[in-house]
């Protein structure tokens, strides 16, 4: 049976940071997904599964044929999409065939049903293309839908698949989601694409720890973890009874012998004992006093240790929950007007045409639409940063714009400097009580924001703008969920979830829309 063994695998960087350590996995001809947060090393197990990168320590045994996708496919000059699945020579064939300008020898080897196996295997992944379209032509959704047709084309036993539906649009990932869904090989995909992740055989968590297999998809992946989330809160609940029981047994232990010693001096006071036994039992009394004590404190450290360590635990499982200030949006207020809204790159060809709508108070609105729709255009019409050719865009309330590079942080101020920024009322508490229930706890406020990862990078900007005393009315969110782990994308979640003023979000993520309560969505077309 095709299977990729790896053996106590460790890779670390060229500077010396660990990415991988002990690691064993044994992946058989199932679909897993594998999950993890930023950092743990997903992208660097496929490239050393794929045989791209050589482990430093360890053994990856593998059988069978292996096909691999990377996060972004970017083409070679003059590419078309018939050098993707290997078969520009034997298409020419057919070409000098159907011109009469073939050879016996040609004719006699030439694949008759290659052009139209080549078209079923692009409409797998919803593409009509040409087998001559040129790479460069196609966006960027396009090419990876392409470029996994391509491998499905080529029958490996397994896929090695990095982030397959990122930057595709609804039409895209649900035609990836359907081929993985029907794939009976073997499939390594490390994805935060959680609709993806519900088609897979078993969930890999990849962590700091080591790889642990979780059987099923993705929502028994997440029962799994809700019931190690409640054995946690049980080990926390044990530690923490063990705990106190240590205290008040020591501190009756000590009320004891501050008894028995109040009595011992009382008798001693009075006479009647001779005085070298009572300096004996002195002795001893302070002996046995300061073993009890010693007794006590190693009880006492080891109940501290056990509850330490289990709401350390219960920290790693326990979903990131908080209470946002209100932003005091009223329900029937207007928060954003569209009138007849025009705009387009090029002269000839409208983006956006005519457009109108309004957004009253609360409103939690979706913009979806095939990539290259306007969605992002949209954005920049509403809130200023483009001028329409016709019509006109007005926010009517306090606003703030979450964009693809999160550029209301500065990168070169840290944390804390850039909540000051755009909170100029709070005082220093103030500014760190907000972080820290966005878990930038102490030093962690001081980071330079472009030191940040993408998952930290947009939890910052929520604490900086929802976490001040005055939130803004209206949050605009573009493609919020790109390259994110799924501890990151729930932590935004989260967030989103405890805000009550109005939000508009790009987003090709179904289960994100749901998680944060879209009310309603304006298809682009």
């Amino acid at each position: 049976m095709p299977s990729i063994t790896l053996s106590n695998l460790s890779w670390s960087t060229p500077d010396g940071r660990v990415v991988l350590s002990g690691l064993d996995l044994s992946i058989t001809t199932e679909r897993s997904g594998l999950v993890g947060r930023n950092g743990t090393g997903k992208t660097t197990l496929l490239k050393l599964a794929a045989g791209e990168l050589t482990p430093h320590t360890g053994r990856i045994a593998r059988s069978g044929t292996l096909g691999v996708l990377r996060q972004s496919v970017q083409p070679p000059a003059g590419a078309t999409a018939a050098d993707l699945f290997g078969v520009a020579d034997a298409l020419a064939v057919l070409d000098r065939a159907a011109r009469g300008a073939a050879t016996l020898d040609e004719l006699a080897e030439a694949d008759w049903t290659l052009e139209e196996r080549l078209a079923a295997a692009l409409a797998r992944v919803g593409l009509d293309v040409a087998p001559q379209t040129p790479l460069a032509s196609l966006s960027g959704g396009q090419r990876t839908r392409a470029a996994l047709a391509a491998l499905v084309f080529g029958a490996p036993d397994f896929l090695l698949l990095d982030e397959p539906t990122n930057n595709l649009d609804r039409d895209g990932r649900r035609a990836v989601i359907e081929l993985l869904g029907g794939w009976t090989g073997g499939a390594i995909v490390v994805s935060h694409d959680r609709e993806l992740l519900e088609t897979m055989d078993a969930i890999v968590e990849l962590t700091s720890l080591g790889a642990t297999r979780y059987g099923g998809n993705w929502s028994a992946y997440r029962q799994r973890k809700a019931i190690e989330l409640a054995a946690a809160e049980h080990d926390l609940a044990v530690a923490d009874r063990r705990r106190a029981e240590v205290d008040r047994r020591a501190q009756a232990s000590a009320e004891r012998k501050a008894r028995k010693d109040g009595a011992g001096a009382r008798a001693a006071a009075k006479g009647g004992a001779p005085r070298i036994l009572l300096g004996a039992l002195k002795r001893r009394a302070e002996e046995t006093g300061a073993a009890q004590d010693r007794l006590a404190g190693r009880r006492r450290d080891a109940a501290a240790d056990a509850a330490a360590a289990a709401r350390a635990r219960l920290e790693v499982l326990e979903p990131f929950r908080l209470v946002q200030p209100p932003t005091g949006l009223p329900p029937g207020k207007t928060v954003v007007r569209v009138d007849a809204l025009s705009f387009s790159h090029v002269t000839d060809a409208p983006l956006i045409e005519a457009l109108s709508f309004e957004i009253i108070g609360p409103e939690r609105i979706a913009i979806t639409g095939a990539n290259g729709s306007g969605k992002s255009t949209l954005l920049d019409l509403i809130v200023g940063r483009l001028a329409p050719q016709a019509g006109r865009a007005e926010v009517r309330v306090p606003f703030a714009l979450f964009d693809q590079q999160v550029a209301i942080l500065g990168r070169d101020a840290t944390i804390l400097a850039n909540f000051r920024r755009l909170n100029p009322a709070a005082d220093e508490n103030g500014c760190r009580a907000a972080l820290a229930r966005y878990r930038f706890r102490a030093d962690a406020a001081l980071q330079r924001v472009g030191t940040l990862s993408g998952g930290q990078l947009l939890r910052a900007a929520l604490a900086c703008v929802l976490g001040g005393p005055a939130p803004p009315q209206l949050l605009l969110l573009d493609e919020p969920t790109n390259h994110l782990d799924i501890d990151s994308i729930e932590t935004v979640e989260a967030g989103l979830r405890g805000y009550d003023g109005a939000l508009v979000v790009v987003s090709h993520d179904e289960a994100f829309l749901d998680a944060i309560g879209v009310t309603r969505r304006l298809a682009m077309r």
